[in-house]
């Protein structure tokens, strides 16, 4: 089916993101293990596509997210401010005063090197967000009333508890109802469902969201872990990016589902520094492949796919065609693996002059 956007007037936002917003504490060089002294900025999936949209392409976005109100919580908040994205919508909880019964997130990440990969260790159980309840949030407020172009949530929201699955569901039904774009980000975390039924839970949980997605996002792993897509001779080892089952892989999703888009980051990982970086999307029952970036030298791989996204949605926000919206998340994506933190530090003139093929030379 053909991506119809809605045109901005009447619509108070571009893209209306749900997901957890954590604080990020980044050993910088060092190890979380071994640390003394952590950097900190926020990020979540769901959030960084939004700030993406915002930070570098300049469109009106806001987050649904819930913080329990407390010195952390407003550090995320403070934080926030910085990305620009509205928080009109965030739900401020209670404190206990020690975290019983709420808390917020936290993300340890290290970056890698070389042979040493980047490593993750999340501290988000009992979070604020992960608590959220179907019929808590005004839904129709938000997509009727005020008015948003596109909603986005994604495989990691839904993960955070046995109730956020429902909150996706009625969040994308009346986006659907009020004529909104929904896109969702696969974001397969195996940590994060393996006490709540691992794999398995994960698909039932995504099959049953597929039917209202206009727009999915992943890479190959996801699509075999998240849907149970499995790609033939298709693993992290990646190196055929033209691969013919893949791309069958695809059509075989697209027959199964009616997305108007899939689209999807290609990633080899050479070493935690080098990584071979493409992308490819499905639309109007054509492929779109971006430009392939053998030996992409990597600052911070975290928040790349994100990053690929938002570059991506804002291509079909401002009616592109779908090959130059995913050369320019392609383009993002890479950008955004080139400084530290989840979130993108690009500016929409970096993103173009890497889609025009511009080089690293110093600008003075």
């Amino acid at each position: 089916m053909p991506l119809t956007v809605k045109p901005k007037e009447g619509c108070r936002w571009d893209l209306v993101a749900l997901g957890e917003v954590m604080l990020r504490l980044d050993p910088g060089d060092g190890r979380i293990a071994t640390t003394r002294c952590f950097q900190v900025c926020e990020g979540g999936g769901e959030y960084n596509v939004a700030r993406g949209l915002k930070r570098c392409f300049g469109m009106d976005t806001a987050v649904v997210t819930a913080l329990a109100d407390n010195p952390a919580g407003r550090l995320v908040e403070d934080l926030m401010y910085q990305g620009g994205v509205d928080q009109s919508l965030v739900r401020w909880v209670a404190y206990d005063g020690v975290g019983r019964t709420v808390r917020n997130g936290l993300n340890f990440t290290e970056r890698g090197f070389g042979v040493r990969g980047a490593v993750g260790c999340s501290d988000r159980g009992h979070t604020a967000i992960s608590q959220l309840r179907a019929g808590e949030i005004d839904w129709d407020r938000i997509f009727g009333a005020s008015g948003a172009r596109w909603f986005h949530t994604g495989g990691i929201f839904c993960a955070l508890s046995e109730t956020t699955p429902a909150v996706a569901l009625e969040a994308m039904e009346s986006a659907k109802r009020h004529g909104a774009i929904v896109s969702y980000d696969l974001n397969y975390r195996a940590s994060l469902w393996q006490a709540i039924g691992g794999a398995k839970q994960a698909q039932a949980v995504n099959r049953r969201i597929a039917p209202l997605v206009d727009v999915v996002i992943g890479n190959e792993e996801d699509f075999s872990a998240a849907l149970g897509f499995a790609v033939a001779g298709v693993d992290e080892h990646l190196t055929d990016f033209e691969t013919a089952s893949f791309r069958g892989m695809i059509e075989r999703v697209v027959s199964e589902f009616p997305f108007a888009v899939v689209a999807t980051t290609l990633r080899k990982a050479t070493t935690a520094t080098k990584n071979d970086w493409g992308a490819i999307c499905w639309c109007d029952g054509a492929f779109h492949e971006a430009t392939h970036r053998p030996g992409l030298e990597i600052y911070d791989r975290v928040g790349g796919g994100d990053s690929f996204a938002s570059g991506l949605i804002y291509g079909f926000l401002t009616g592109r065609p779908a090959q130059w919206a995913v050369e320019c998340g392609a383009a993002h994506g890479a950008l955004a693996m080139t400084t530290p933190g989840d979130t993108s530090m690009a500016t929409l003139a970096e993103v173009l002059r890497v889609m025009e093929g511009g080089g690293a030379r110093i600008a003075r």
